[in-house]
């Protein structure tokens, strides 16, 4: 009974679909860990990272305080989480400064896709056993290259925008 039990609970924490239902509820708490940030070169640095995912007075949101490096008041980042339509996975980023960025929770995944100031970001964030991964990659927005765009064998080929990748920022973080 006790095994049938557990497997049931882990079967309905890890498949996608159920994770969603849970979200943001099943994230809620204080993460802590190493973020380290690449280039085609390798590691170029690492520092602390924490992500605080709390309830709100308000209960569409959540905390979603990034803390970045040894000093937490300077590295604080005190955004929020906003619930839109949790059905469809849609939720917001709220940088309480005018900036409110719309993300989506697919597969059991936190996503984002932005640009700013000629950089393409992608974010995504998501629970892997007893972690929380954070994942974010940039490159400029402007393509390295566009191929197709032309008629092969009788086939309309579309164009092909390849854009650069240049950063990775990497975290796993465990709570706290």
């Amino acid at each position: 009974m006790k095994t049938s039990l557990l497997l049931a609970l882990s079967l309905l924490f890890s498949h996608p679909a159920l994770a969603q239902a849970s979200f943001p509820e099943s994230w809620q708490g204080n993460w802590a860990g190493t973020l380290e940030i690449f280039n085609g070169g390798g590691k170029v640095m690492e520092t602390p990272m924490e992500l605080l995912i709390q309830p709100t007075e308000d209960s569409s949101r959540y905390t979603w305080t990034i803390i970045y490096g040894k000093d937490r008041e300077a590295g604080k980042r005190p955004y929020e989480l906003v619930i839109i339509d949790r059905k469809n996975g849609q939720y917001a980023i709220d940088e309480k400064n005018s900036i409110i960025m719309e993300t989506y929770l697919i597969g059991g995944r936190l996503y984002q896709w932005f640009e700013v100031e000629g950089i393409l970001l992608q974010s995504t964030n998501w629970l892997e056993g007893d972690e929380l991964v954070w994942e974010l990659i940039s490159g400029k927005s402007e393509p390295v290259s566009i191929t197709g765009n032309q008629e092969v064998n009788g086939e309309k080929i579309s164009a092909v925008k390849t854009f650069p990748i240049k950063n990775l920022q990497f975290a796993r973080l465990k709570r706290t």
